[in-house]
């Protein structure tokens, strides 16, 4: 009996390894992946974008919301960066995404001292932490390890996270990216820096019921919004998504929230729904709920958004350059 049990033991153990063994190769990013075959990949990103941030500022948001666009299609796989007619960047939710260059910049960098081993998709990861950290947010730990992704497909892209989506359609979207609702929360509290085309909220200002504009706008803000985007004016012009702060990486976009002064309609619905409201609220630090640090917990959402559907091992590829599959 003992020995037949040992083997029922064994048995069992030889049948869940593989299990195991796949399951941590599917988290197969690390910190300090490039440590002996590239030891100097951290700084060579950051000065870049250092670089590219004295020239333009607004290449910290671009770049922050191309690495949560890549992730959302794919993985995170740089399959964004793939040039193309129908390539993932040719998308609507993509076309206004910004700071390819400084990828291609860092990436040409990299790859006259170490050639084939950095992937674009960690180019972009770090990149990403690093413009939230010239913008005045808190730095953390980006594992690497990524593989590029061969494929991009702009149809792919139908299912990002939309300006008019109801909180349980957001909720929804991330679950199926394995991201909770304070991750939701957290995440879209990288509005915090950078813009949005009057197109993408004027909608809210005119006409939006049968007495005028959303009412879950502050009155006092509506008038302020039309002033900047007039009715049947120009679309592309950009307001700030923070108002007030949108060049600091802070808190403030939530107090927007509080005070009616979301500018996209899904982010002000992070305060009318109580499911995501009372993680806008204890970042906030009300009285009464346990607090959360906004950049410590951002940090800790970017690592779990950075690993979705990464390829490592032999899945995917280097590619020598970020725009083309070798």
């Amino acid at each position: 009996m003992e020995m037949n049990f040992f083997n029922h033991r064994v048995f069992l153990l030889t049948l869940l390894l593989p299990i195991v063994v796949i399951l941590v190769e599917g988290q197969g990013t690390r910190v300090g992946f490039y440590s002996t075959s590239c030891p100097k990949v951290e700084s060579i990103v950051s000065s870049t974008v250092q670089s590219h941030f004295k020239s333009d500022p607004t290449i910290a948001p671009g770049l922050l919301r191309m690495h949560f666009h890549d992730c959302f299609v794919q993985g995170c796989d740089g399959s964004i960066l793939i040039d193309g007619p129908n390539a993932e960047k040719t998308a609507p939710p993509n076309q206004l995404l910004r700071g390819y260059e400084v990828i291609d910049d860092a990436k040409t960098q990299l790859e006259s001292v170490c050639p084939g081993v950095v992937s674009c998709a960690d180019i972009l990861a770090l990149a990403a932490r690093d413009s939230v950290v010239l913008t005045s947010g808190a730095s953390w730990a980006v594992p690497t390890g990524r593989r590029d992704g061969t494929v991009s497909q702009s149809s792919d892209a139908n299912n990002l996270p939309g300006f008019r989506d109801t909180v349980d359609v957001q909720k929804q979207k991330f679950a199926d990216k394995g991201l909770n609702t304070q991750d939701l929360v957290t995440l879209v509290g990288g509005h915090t820096i950078g813009t949005a085309a009057c197109q993408f909220f004027s909608y809210r200002l005119y006409n939006f019921t049968s007495t005028g504009a959303d009412p879950s706008i502050n009155p006092a803000f509506v008038s302020q919004l039309q002033a900047l985007c007039p009715q049947n004016g120009d679309g592309s012009r950009r307001i700030g998504l923070d108002n007030g702060s949108a060049n600091k990486f802070d808190t403030s976009f939530f107090a927007n929230l509080r005070d009616g002064k979301g500018i996209l309609e899904s982010d002000q619905r992070l305060w009318s729904d109580n499911s995501t409201k009372t993680f806008v609220q204890r970042f906030l630090g009300v009285r009464g709920l346990l607090g959360l640090t906004f950049s410590v917990e951002f940090g800790k959402s970017m690592v779990k958004m950075s690993n979705i559907g990464v390829k490592t091992g032999t899945a995917g590829e280097i590619r020598k350059v970020c725009s083309k599959v070798n």
